[in-house]
């Protein structure tokens, strides 16, 4: 049994140091032997287009932080530096926990829990009444429910997880939760997977990727009556920016707010392995099958989806599960030698943790308003932007409400973007797309 998880309700602690000191090219003594030089400085591909100037500023920070600069990195006590990214429409285009729910519903996987407003301490009566009727109460509790033929119960299954509502329109979820640690819609995933093993999950997640990597580009499925992505790819780009991290000496991680088995399945296809994937992380029952529970950060203990890797719950992840940093500590700004040297994100999920690297913040445009306004502003002149590499979107029109409604307030409000100063980020208008 892996020792990732947790097995009758009791909190596996793990963590891995590492830190990110800054060098300059400069520093580096100049090589007697040319090939020396190159070997340990990887170079980005040429042939993969990037907007822009970005590969250039990518590559210096590459350059800058890694084994071109410091070529014993890795030995005398020098700490590797960290580059930390997210995964669902960072490293691909299109989501893979709704390829892998997508497949399952299309495969009878999801079993009858005993109720259903035990699979999240939010779920209203509304959704638990909305579920029920929809998806019957014939099939034994633990048993898979007939979500491949009947298209009501896989439909509100669908709808809960993608809008947080059932498909009448009443709210899903209620209650009180800090909006930047978690979202019910998400930490519910793994949640109706519960009764399954890792394994199994795996597996169902295996044979979605399988069929999402067949499919052609802007193939569509249908999950109930609800039209969605078919296809996923990976971004050569980010694959190539991964493997030139990782010959440059960085230790590289993934930062997801999806299950972990689902996030590993797919992360290992890049070089990353277990070790270095971080998403939501479920706790097991003494027979090893995935609870409704998961594990906590930052002085949450296990929990029903308090703390899960979601905007500030992702630089809380990566404080605890990289540098070791233990209790509410986890949840604020680290020092330079504590944080990451490159993040990479497409959404408001990861603005908290991309805005944390002290290199470059990578973001990939979506058109989603908080992180664009960071982008945009660009404090410190090291946020790189750039559109989607497969279907990219249009530009969008208008301005982003940075002054006013971008920001992702903990009661759930919007409010004004601020900078660390305090000062207040102008409206932006979408310019890279």
């Amino acid at each position: 049994m892996r020792t990732r998880h947790l097995v009758a309700l009791t909190l596996a602690t793990a963590a891995s140091l590492a830190a990110v000191p800054a060098a300059s090219p400069a520093a580096a003594a100049t090589p007697a032997n040319p090939s020396a030089a190159d070997a340990r400085c990887p170079q980005l591909s040429k042939k993969l287009k990037w907007h822009g100037d970005n590969r250039a500023r990518l590559q210096r920070v590459i350059d800058e932080r890694g084994s071109c600069s410091r070529p014993h990195l890795g030995h005398g006590g020098q700490k590797r530096p960290v580059a930390a990214f997210d995964w669902d429409n960072t490293i691909t285009k299109n989501d893979v926990t709704d390829a892998t729910i997508a497949w399952s519903l299309r495969h009878d996987k999801i079993l009858r829990p005993r109720s259903w407003k035990s699979t999240s301490k939010w779920m209203t009566e509304e959704a638990h009444r909305a579920l029920t009727r929809a998806c019957g109460t014939e099939v034994p509790v633990g048993e898979p429910l007939p979500t491949s033929k009947n298209k009501a119960c896989a439909d509100e299954i669908f709808e809960v997880r993608e809008d947080g509502r059932t498909m009448s329109g009443a709210a899903a979820f209620a209650g009180k939760w800090d909006h930047r640690h978690t979202v019910p819609q998400y930490a519910w995933v793994p949640q109706i997977f519960a009764g399954h093993t890792v394994p199994e999950l795996e597996s169902y997640a295996a044979k979605a990727r399988k069929e999402a990597l067949a499919a052609p580009v802007g193939a569509t499925q249908t999950v109930g009556t609800h039209k969605i992505p078919g296809y996923v790819r990976y971004y050569d780009q980010q694959r190539d920016l991964i493997r030139t991290l990782k010959k440059a000496g960085f230790d590289v991680y993934i930062v997801s707010a999806g299950s972990e088995p689902v996030t590993e399945v797919w992360s290992k296809s890049v070089g990353i392995d277990r070790a270095h994937t971080v998403a939501i992380r479920s706790v097991l029952d003494r027979e090893g099958r995935i609870t409704t529970w998961n594990q906590g950060c930052g002085g949450v203990p296990v929990n029903k989806g308090e703390a899960i890797p979601y905007i500030d719950g992702k630089r809380c992840w990566i404080n605890q599960e990289i540098y070791g940093v233990k209790g509410k500590a986890a949840w604020r700004q680290q020092d330079r030698a504590h944080r990451i040297a490159l993040g990479g994100g497409d959404a408001d999920t990861d603005v908290t943790f991309v805005g944390d690297a002290t290199g470059a913040h990578l973001v990939l445009n979506r058109n989603k308003a908080e992180i664009m306004c960071r982008a945009y502003d660009d404090a410190d002149g090291r946020w790189v932007v750039n559109p989607m590499f497969i279907e990219p979107l249009p530009r969008m029109s208008g301005r982003y409400p940075c002054s006013t409604a971008a920001y992702n307030e903990h009661g759930g409000d919007k409010g004004p973007v601020r900078r660390a100063d305090g000062s207040v980020v102008p409206d932006q208008r979408d310019s890279v797309y």
